[in-house]
């Protein structure tokens, strides 16, 4: 089974950074996107950040300019660099991931969440 384990979220006064990274382990027979989402209290999850199978990224408008997605494909793993945080970021960063898997069916799997507080 597939699974998604997230690292790297903590405290950070506003305007400091942070580094979320996902690694995905089980076989996976080809990734079409690794993805970051957030949800803080009261709010819908939303996309943050997505790397595609094909090299292509996007971003939350919110987001551009501070946040940069990054991975490493040959060891499906997944980074969020976060500049310039704002309280606003605060949320649960949850990974995700939507692949391709052994027997050809097109699934998707979620991290556990990692919590990134911005706060003086």
């Amino acid at each position: 089974q597939v699974q998604l384990v997230e690292s790297g979220g903590g405290l950070v006064q506003p305007g400091g950074s942070l580094r979320l990274s996902c690694a995905a382990s089980g076989y996976i027979y080809r990734i079409d996107v690794m993805g970051w989402y957030r949800q803080a209290p009261g709010r819908e999850r939303e996309l943050v950040a997505a790397r595609f199978s094909g090299g292509i990224t996007n971003y939350a408008d919110s987001v551009k300019g501070r946040f940069t997605i990054s991975g490493d494909d040959a060891k499906n793993t997944v980074y969020l660099q976060m500049n310039s945080l704002k309280p606003e970021d605060t949320a649960v960063y949850y990974c995700n991931l939507r692949y391709v898997s052994a027997m050809f069916s097109h699934l998707e799997v979620w991290g556990q969440g990692t919590l990134v507080t911005v706060s003086s």
